[in-house]
Protein backbone atom coordinates (compact mmCIF):
# COMPACT_ATOMS: atom_id res chain seq x y z
CA UNK A 1 0.00 0.00 0.00
CA UNK A 2 1.11 3.61 -0.85
CA UNK A 3 2.30 5.62 2.01
CA UNK A 4 2.28 9.72 1.54
CA UNK A 5 2.98 12.14 3.60
CA UNK A 6 2.44 15.67 4.08
CA UNK A 7 5.19 18.07 4.20
CA UNK A 8 6.26 22.18 5.01
CA UNK A 9 6.42 23.58 1.33
CA UNK A 10 8.63 26.12 -0.02
CA UNK A 11 6.20 28.00 -2.16
CA UNK A 12 5.84 31.88 -2.79
CA UNK A 13 3.51 34.24 -1.34
CA UNK A 14 0.35 35.03 -2.92
CA UNK A 15 1.11 37.32 -4.61
CA UNK A 16 4.21 36.74 -6.67
CA UNK A 17 2.87 32.89 -7.40
CA UNK A 18 2.34 33.83 -11.07
CA UNK A 19 5.59 35.73 -11.07
CA UNK A 20 7.57 33.12 -10.17
CA UNK A 21 5.84 29.93 -11.62
CA UNK A 22 7.81 28.38 -14.58
CA UNK A 23 7.58 25.93 -16.88
CA UNK A 24 9.37 22.62 -16.27
CA UNK A 25 12.98 22.49 -16.70
CA UNK A 26 13.13 19.92 -19.07
CA UNK A 27 10.94 21.70 -21.69
CA UNK A 28 13.03 24.29 -23.40
CA UNK A 29 16.34 24.63 -24.57
CA UNK A 30 18.72 27.10 -22.67
CA UNK A 31 17.66 30.28 -25.44
CA UNK A 32 13.99 29.64 -24.55
CA UNK A 33 14.68 29.13 -20.88
CA UNK A 34 16.70 32.73 -21.30
CA UNK A 35 14.15 34.02 -23.05
CA UNK A 36 11.18 33.05 -20.72
CA UNK A 37 12.86 34.72 -17.88
CA UNK A 38 14.41 37.83 -19.22
CA UNK A 39 13.24 40.58 -17.08
CA UNK A 40 12.06 38.56 -14.46
CA UNK A 41 14.40 38.25 -11.71
CA UNK A 42 11.66 35.92 -9.85
CA UNK A 43 11.00 33.49 -12.58
CA UNK A 44 11.89 30.09 -11.09
CA UNK A 45 13.92 28.98 -14.14
CA UNK A 46 16.95 31.30 -12.31
CA UNK A 47 16.46 27.81 -9.41
CA UNK A 48 15.69 25.19 -11.85
CA UNK A 49 18.02 26.16 -15.01
CA UNK A 50 20.42 28.28 -13.43
CA UNK A 51 22.76 27.97 -16.72
CA UNK A 52 20.68 31.21 -17.62
CA UNK A 53 22.63 33.07 -15.49
CA UNK A 54 25.93 30.67 -16.16
CA UNK A 55 26.08 29.72 -19.81
CA UNK A 56 24.71 27.09 -22.13
CA UNK A 57 28.10 25.89 -22.26
CA UNK A 58 28.05 25.39 -18.13
CA UNK A 59 24.20 23.89 -18.14
CA UNK A 60 25.96 20.74 -16.29
CA UNK A 61 28.58 22.19 -14.88
CA UNK A 62 29.34 22.64 -10.83
CA UNK A 63 29.05 25.95 -11.08
CA UNK A 64 25.51 26.00 -12.63
CA UNK A 65 24.49 23.67 -9.77
CA UNK A 66 26.22 25.75 -7.06
CA UNK A 67 24.25 28.82 -8.79
CA UNK A 68 20.81 27.08 -8.52
CA UNK A 69 21.18 26.73 -4.63
CA UNK A 70 22.57 30.07 -4.67
CA UNK A 71 19.44 31.41 -6.56
CA UNK A 72 17.46 29.04 -4.26
CA UNK A 73 18.87 31.12 -1.06
CA UNK A 74 18.14 34.38 -2.87
CA UNK A 75 14.83 33.81 -3.16
CA UNK A 76 14.20 32.80 0.48
CA UNK A 77 16.14 35.29 1.74
CA UNK A 78 13.79 37.53 -0.12
CA UNK A 79 10.69 36.53 0.51
CA UNK A 80 10.08 34.83 -2.71
CA UNK A 81 9.81 31.64 -1.36
CA UNK A 82 8.30 31.37 2.34
CA UNK A 83 8.07 27.56 3.64
CA UNK A 84 5.02 26.35 5.69
CA UNK A 85 4.67 26.75 9.27
CA UNK A 86 3.99 22.96 9.29
CA UNK A 87 3.39 19.85 7.21
CA UNK A 88 0.88 20.22 4.92
CA UNK A 89 -1.14 18.53 1.84
CA UNK A 90 -1.99 20.49 -0.81
CA UNK A 91 -4.73 20.45 -3.69
CA UNK A 92 -3.22 21.84 -6.78
CA UNK A 93 -6.17 22.06 -9.97
CA UNK A 94 -5.05 22.40 -12.92
CA UNK A 95 -7.96 23.60 -16.22
CA UNK A 96 -7.07 23.38 -20.01
CA UNK A 97 -9.63 23.22 -22.75
CA UNK A 98 -12.45 23.11 -19.79
CA UNK A 99 -10.97 19.87 -18.81
CA UNK A 100 -10.14 19.37 -15.17
CA UNK A 101 -7.33 17.76 -13.22
CA UNK A 102 -7.09 17.53 -9.37
CA UNK A 103 -4.14 15.84 -8.12
CA UNK A 104 -2.91 15.70 -4.34
CA UNK A 105 0.57 17.54 -3.61
CA UNK A 106 2.12 15.48 -1.16
CA UNK A 107 5.48 13.41 -0.23
CA UNK A 108 5.73 9.58 -1.53
CA UNK A 109 8.05 7.11 -0.13
CA UNK A 110 11.49 6.12 -2.13
CA UNK A 111 11.77 2.78 -0.75
CA UNK A 112 8.21 2.09 -2.48
CA UNK A 113 10.02 3.44 -5.53
CA UNK A 114 12.61 0.95 -5.06
CA UNK A 115 9.99 -2.11 -3.96
CA UNK A 116 8.32 -1.76 -6.84
CA UNK A 117 4.97 0.31 -4.98
CA UNK A 118 5.17 3.26 -7.24
CA UNK A 119 5.28 1.73 -10.80
CA UNK A 120 7.45 2.86 -13.86
CA UNK A 121 6.66 2.53 -17.55
CA UNK A 122 9.88 4.09 -18.90
CA UNK A 123 13.23 3.67 -19.23
CA UNK A 124 15.59 6.76 -18.28
CA UNK A 125 18.81 8.02 -19.27
CA UNK A 126 21.96 8.27 -16.91
CA UNK A 127 23.03 11.60 -18.13
CA UNK A 128 19.57 13.15 -17.58
CA UNK A 129 19.55 11.39 -14.33
CA UNK A 130 22.72 12.56 -13.37
CA UNK A 131 22.21 16.27 -14.33
CA UNK A 132 19.24 16.12 -11.39
CA UNK A 133 20.95 14.56 -8.97
CA UNK A 134 23.94 16.92 -8.70
CA UNK A 135 20.90 19.67 -9.26
CA UNK A 136 18.85 18.13 -6.46
CA UNK A 137 21.91 17.56 -3.58
CA UNK A 138 23.24 21.01 -4.75
CA UNK A 139 20.02 22.49 -3.83
CA UNK A 140 19.30 19.86 -0.63
CA UNK A 141 15.86 20.41 -2.13
CA UNK A 142 13.54 18.87 -4.51
CA UNK A 143 13.09 21.60 -6.64
CA UNK A 144 9.86 19.63 -8.95
CA UNK A 145 7.80 17.62 -8.81
CA UNK A 146 7.02 14.09 -10.24
CA UNK A 147 3.80 13.62 -11.87
CA UNK A 148 2.23 10.33 -10.34
CA UNK A 149 -1.30 8.40 -10.49
CA UNK A 150 -3.32 6.23 -9.13
CA UNK A 151 -6.79 4.46 -9.40
CA UNK A 152 -9.84 6.49 -7.90
CA UNK A 153 -10.30 6.44 -4.56
CA UNK A 154 -13.97 7.25 -3.26
CA UNK A 155 -11.97 8.36 0.67
CA UNK A 156 -9.37 10.36 -1.13
CA UNK A 157 -11.88 12.11 -3.97
CA UNK A 158 -14.54 13.26 -0.94
CA UNK A 159 -11.33 14.70 1.40
CA UNK A 160 -10.50 16.92 -1.93
CA UNK A 161 -14.37 18.06 -2.96
CA UNK A 162 -15.04 19.13 0.64
CA UNK A 163 -12.17 20.99 1.30
CA UNK A 164 -12.50 23.00 -2.20
CA UNK A 165 -16.28 23.16 -1.17
CA UNK A 166 -15.67 25.36 1.86
CA UNK A 167 -11.88 26.98 1.16
CA UNK A 168 -10.61 29.54 -0.24
CA UNK A 169 -7.40 28.84 -2.71
CA UNK A 170 -3.96 30.54 -2.07
CA UNK A 171 -3.34 30.50 -5.54
CA UNK A 172 -5.84 31.15 -8.35
CA UNK A 173 -3.91 32.47 -11.66
CA UNK A 174 -4.34 31.57 -15.93
CA UNK A 175 -0.74 31.61 -17.57
CA UNK A 176 0.00 32.95 -20.97
CA UNK A 177 -1.02 28.88 -22.24
CA UNK A 178 -4.54 28.86 -21.00
CA UNK A 179 -4.09 26.94 -18.39
CA UNK A 180 -5.44 27.59 -14.88
CA UNK A 181 -3.46 27.12 -12.04
CA UNK A 182 -5.27 26.47 -8.79
CA UNK A 183 -3.80 25.74 -5.31
CA UNK A 184 -5.51 25.17 -2.19
CA UNK A 185 -3.10 24.18 1.25
CA UNK A 186 -4.98 21.57 3.61
CA UNK A 187 -3.38 22.29 6.97
CA UNK A 188 -6.30 20.99 9.40
CA UNK A 189 -5.30 17.58 11.04
CA UNK A 190 -8.29 15.62 10.32
CA UNK A 191 -8.18 15.87 6.69
CA UNK A 192 -4.20 15.48 6.75
CA UNK A 193 -5.03 12.28 7.95
CA UNK A 194 -8.07 11.53 5.74
CA UNK A 195 -5.47 11.98 2.82
CA UNK A 196 -2.76 10.26 4.35
CA UNK A 197 -4.90 7.16 5.73
CA UNK A 198 -6.83 7.06 1.96
CA UNK A 199 -3.15 6.45 0.14
CA UNK A 200 -2.78 3.77 2.66
CA UNK A 201 -5.48 1.70 0.77
CA UNK A 202 -4.32 2.52 -2.68
CA UNK A 203 -2.07 -0.22 -3.65
CA UNK A 204 0.03 0.84 -5.98
CA UNK A 205 1.23 4.52 -7.48
CA UNK A 206 1.98 5.00 -10.99
CA UNK A 207 4.95 7.30 -12.98
CA UNK A 208 3.20 9.38 -15.26
CA UNK A 209 5.40 11.32 -15.83
CA UNK A 210 8.86 12.06 -14.15
CA UNK A 211 10.79 9.04 -14.70
CA UNK A 212 13.99 10.90 -14.21
CA UNK A 213 13.15 13.61 -11.59
CA UNK A 214 12.06 10.29 -9.65
CA UNK A 215 15.38 7.80 -10.11
CA UNK A 216 17.38 11.01 -9.61
CA UNK A 217 15.24 11.75 -6.25
CA UNK A 218 16.34 8.08 -5.03
CA UNK A 219 20.02 8.73 -6.25
CA UNK A 220 20.22 11.57 -3.86
CA UNK A 221 18.43 9.71 -1.20
CA UNK A 222 20.89 7.04 -1.81
CA UNK A 223 23.78 9.30 -1.04
CA UNK A 224 22.12 11.08 1.95
CA UNK A 225 21.47 7.61 3.23
CA UNK A 226 25.52 7.32 2.85
CA UNK A 227 26.65 10.06 4.76
CA UNK A 228 23.90 9.55 7.87
CA UNK A 229 24.62 5.73 8.50
CA UNK A 230 22.13 5.79 11.47
CA UNK A 231 19.10 7.24 9.36
CA UNK A 232 15.94 6.36 10.99
CA UNK A 233 13.66 6.11 7.40
CA UNK A 234 12.03 9.16 8.58
CA UNK A 235 14.37 11.94 7.37
CA UNK A 236 12.92 14.03 4.79
CA UNK A 237 15.38 12.74 2.09
CA UNK A 238 13.47 9.29 2.14
CA UNK A 239 10.46 10.69 0.73
CA UNK A 240 10.18 12.32 -3.13
CA UNK A 241 7.85 15.58 -3.52
CA UNK A 242 5.03 14.61 -5.93
CA UNK A 243 1.79 15.30 -7.25
CA UNK A 244 -0.63 12.34 -6.96
CA UNK A 245 -3.83 12.50 -9.97
CA UNK A 246 -6.75 10.22 -10.17
CA UNK A 247 -6.75 8.11 -13.12
CA UNK A 248 -10.28 9.53 -14.26
CA UNK A 249 -8.66 13.16 -14.36
CA UNK A 250 -5.99 12.13 -16.48
CA UNK A 251 -5.52 13.25 -20.15
CA UNK A 252 -3.16 11.43 -22.40
CA UNK A 253 -2.33 13.14 -25.91
CA UNK A 254 -1.22 11.43 -29.00
CA UNK A 255 2.76 11.51 -29.78
CA UNK A 256 3.49 11.85 -33.39
CA UNK A 257 6.04 10.54 -35.56
CA UNK A 258 7.81 12.05 -38.55
CA UNK A 259 10.28 10.42 -41.13
CA UNK A 260 12.43 12.50 -42.25
CA UNK A 261 12.65 10.61 -46.05
CA UNK A 262 11.32 7.27 -47.43
CA UNK A 263 14.34 5.30 -47.10
CA UNK A 264 15.01 5.64 -50.93
CA UNK A 265 11.89 4.22 -52.13
CA UNK A 266 9.30 6.13 -54.09
CA UNK A 267 6.07 6.90 -52.63
CA UNK A 268 3.83 4.38 -55.03
CA UNK A 269 6.53 1.45 -53.66
CA UNK A 270 6.80 2.79 -49.91
CA UNK A 271 2.35 2.62 -50.42
CA UNK A 272 2.83 -0.90 -51.88
CA UNK A 273 5.08 -2.35 -49.29
CA UNK A 274 3.00 -1.00 -46.20
CA UNK A 275 -0.02 -2.07 -47.53
CA UNK A 276 1.21 -6.06 -46.92
CA UNK A 277 0.60 -5.25 -43.56
CA UNK A 278 -2.03 -1.98 -43.38
CA UNK A 279 -4.99 -1.55 -45.12
CA UNK A 280 -4.13 1.78 -46.42
CA UNK A 281 -6.80 4.62 -48.23
CA UNK A 282 -7.49 8.20 -48.70
CA UNK A 283 -8.61 10.05 -46.25
CA UNK A 284 -12.44 10.37 -46.67
CA UNK A 285 -12.45 13.84 -44.68
CA UNK A 286 -10.74 16.95 -46.11
CA UNK A 287 -7.75 18.67 -43.54
CA UNK A 288 -5.50 16.10 -41.18
CA UNK A 289 -6.93 12.89 -40.33
CA UNK A 290 -6.88 12.25 -36.94
CA UNK A 291 -7.27 8.19 -36.09
CA UNK A 292 -10.45 7.61 -34.46
CA UNK A 293 -9.90 4.33 -32.40
CA UNK A 294 -6.59 2.51 -31.05
CA UNK A 295 -4.82 0.56 -34.49
CA UNK A 296 -5.51 3.03 -36.68
CA UNK A 297 -3.15 6.00 -37.89
CA UNK A 298 -3.28 8.71 -39.79
CA UNK A 299 -0.77 8.92 -42.73
CA UNK A 300 0.57 12.56 -44.16
CA UNK A 301 2.16 11.90 -48.05
CA UNK A 302 3.09 13.85 -50.61
CA UNK A 303 0.73 16.58 -49.33
CA UNK A 304 -2.44 13.88 -48.84
CA UNK A 305 -3.71 12.19 -45.81
CA UNK A 306 -4.22 8.80 -45.75
CA UNK A 307 -6.22 6.26 -42.82
CA UNK A 308 -4.12 3.26 -42.10
CA UNK A 309 -5.29 0.39 -40.59
CA UNK A 310 -3.00 -2.14 -39.15
CA UNK A 311 -4.35 -5.35 -40.14
CA UNK A 312 -5.50 -8.61 -37.46
CA UNK A 313 -2.47 -10.90 -37.23
CA UNK A 314 0.38 -8.25 -37.35
CA UNK A 315 0.56 -8.08 -33.80
CA UNK A 316 -0.30 -10.06 -30.23
CA UNK A 317 -3.57 -8.41 -28.93
CA UNK A 318 -2.36 -9.97 -25.58
CA UNK A 319 0.85 -8.62 -24.92
CA UNK A 320 1.00 -4.90 -23.27
CA UNK A 321 3.83 -4.00 -25.47
CA UNK A 322 3.37 -5.59 -28.52
CA UNK A 323 -0.65 -4.30 -28.76
CA UNK A 324 0.43 -0.69 -28.46
CA UNK A 325 0.22 1.49 -31.41
CA UNK A 326 3.51 2.79 -31.23
CA UNK A 327 4.85 -0.74 -30.78
CA UNK A 328 2.78 -1.88 -33.85
CA UNK A 329 4.41 0.95 -35.86
CA UNK A 330 7.89 0.19 -35.06
CA UNK A 331 7.73 -2.96 -35.57
CA UNK A 332 5.55 -3.39 -38.61
CA UNK A 333 6.52 -0.19 -40.87
CA UNK A 334 8.97 2.29 -39.01
CA UNK A 335 12.06 -0.74 -38.69
CA UNK A 336 11.40 -3.16 -42.00
CA UNK A 337 10.15 -0.46 -44.37
CA UNK A 338 11.29 2.91 -43.66
CA UNK A 339 14.94 1.22 -41.56
CA UNK A 340 14.59 3.11 -37.93
CA UNK A 341 16.44 0.22 -36.15
CA UNK A 342 16.16 2.56 -32.98
CA UNK A 343 14.05 5.28 -32.43
CA UNK A 344 16.09 6.61 -29.57
CA UNK A 345 19.07 6.92 -31.52
CA UNK A 346 17.77 7.58 -35.42
CA UNK A 347 18.45 10.81 -36.41
CA UNK A 348 15.38 10.53 -39.25
CA UNK A 349 12.90 10.51 -36.91
CA UNK A 350 11.50 13.34 -34.92
CA UNK A 351 8.36 13.00 -32.34
CA UNK A 352 5.35 15.56 -32.24
CA UNK A 353 3.40 15.68 -28.70
CA UNK A 354 0.10 16.42 -29.58
CA UNK A 355 -0.25 20.21 -28.32
CA UNK A 356 1.07 21.04 -31.29
CA UNK A 357 -1.90 19.97 -33.20
CA UNK A 358 -1.77 17.37 -36.81
CA UNK A 359 -0.95 20.59 -38.64
CA UNK A 360 2.48 20.63 -37.49
CA UNK A 361 2.86 17.20 -39.07
CA UNK A 362 2.12 18.81 -42.12
CA UNK A 363 4.95 21.70 -42.02
CA UNK A 364 6.96 19.63 -40.91
CA UNK A 365 6.75 17.10 -43.67
CA UNK A 366 6.76 19.94 -46.42
CA UNK A 367 9.95 21.30 -45.14
CA UNK A 368 11.33 18.42 -45.47
CA UNK A 369 11.51 18.34 -48.78
CA UNK A 370 12.72 14.45 -48.81
CA UNK A 371 9.92 12.91 -49.30
CA UNK A 372 9.52 13.25 -45.70
CA UNK A 373 6.15 11.03 -44.11
CA UNK A 374 4.33 11.39 -41.09
CA UNK A 375 1.94 9.30 -38.72
CA UNK A 376 -0.62 10.36 -36.37
CA UNK A 377 -1.37 7.81 -33.70
CA UNK A 378 -4.03 7.22 -31.49
CA UNK A 379 -3.34 7.95 -27.41
CA UNK A 380 -2.40 5.46 -24.98
CA UNK A 381 -5.10 5.52 -22.33
CA UNK A 382 -4.02 5.39 -18.51
CA UNK A 383 -5.71 1.60 -18.66
CA UNK A 384 -2.66 1.07 -21.14
CA UNK A 385 -0.60 2.74 -18.98
CA UNK A 386 -1.41 0.48 -15.98
CA UNK A 387 -1.08 -2.26 -17.84
CA UNK A 388 2.32 -2.07 -19.11
CA UNK A 389 3.45 -1.18 -15.43
CA UNK A 390 1.69 -3.79 -13.58
CA UNK A 391 3.17 -6.26 -15.76
CA UNK A 392 6.52 -4.87 -15.52
CA UNK A 393 7.23 -3.78 -18.32
CA UNK A 394 8.53 -0.71 -20.09
CA UNK A 395 6.99 1.24 -23.09
CA UNK A 396 8.09 2.27 -26.29
CA UNK A 397 10.08 5.23 -26.15
CA UNK A 398 7.82 8.57 -26.46
CA UNK A 399 4.66 6.82 -25.76
CA UNK A 400 2.58 9.14 -23.98
CA UNK A 401 2.25 12.99 -24.02
CA UNK A 402 1.03 14.41 -21.08
CA UNK A 403 -1.01 17.86 -20.86
CA UNK A 404 -0.85 20.38 -18.99
CA UNK A 405 2.45 20.22 -17.54
CA UNK A 406 2.83 20.46 -13.95
CA UNK A 407 4.41 24.19 -13.02
CA UNK A 408 7.59 24.62 -11.17
CA UNK A 409 8.08 26.91 -8.47
CA UNK A 410 4.73 26.52 -6.53
CA UNK A 411 6.25 24.00 -4.20
CA UNK A 412 9.62 22.86 -3.13
CA UNK A 413 10.51 20.06 -0.59
CA UNK A 414 13.63 20.53 1.22
CA UNK A 415 15.08 17.15 1.91
CA UNK A 416 17.67 18.27 4.33
CA UNK A 417 18.12 21.72 6.82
Amino acid sequence: MATVRPFAALRPPKNLAEKVSSLPYDVMNHDEAVSMARGNAQSFLHVCRADIDTSEALIHAPETYAKSRENLEKFVAAGTLVRDEKPCFYIYRQMLWGRVQTGIVGCASVDEYLDGTIRKHELTRKEKELDRIEHFDACSAQTEPVFLAYRKHEGIAAVVREWIRFHRPDYDFRTDDGVSHILWKVDDDAAIAAIRDGFAEVPALYIADGHHRTASSAAVSARRRAAHPDYAGTEEFNFLMAVIFCDEDLFIMDYNRVVRDLNGLGEAEFLAKISEKFDVAPAGTPGPFAPRRKHEFGMFLGGRWYAVAARAGTFDEADPIASLDCAILQANLLAPVLGIADPRTDTRIDFVGGIRGLGELERRCRESGNGAVAFALFPVTMADLFRVADAGEIMPPKSTWFEPKLRSGLFLHEIER
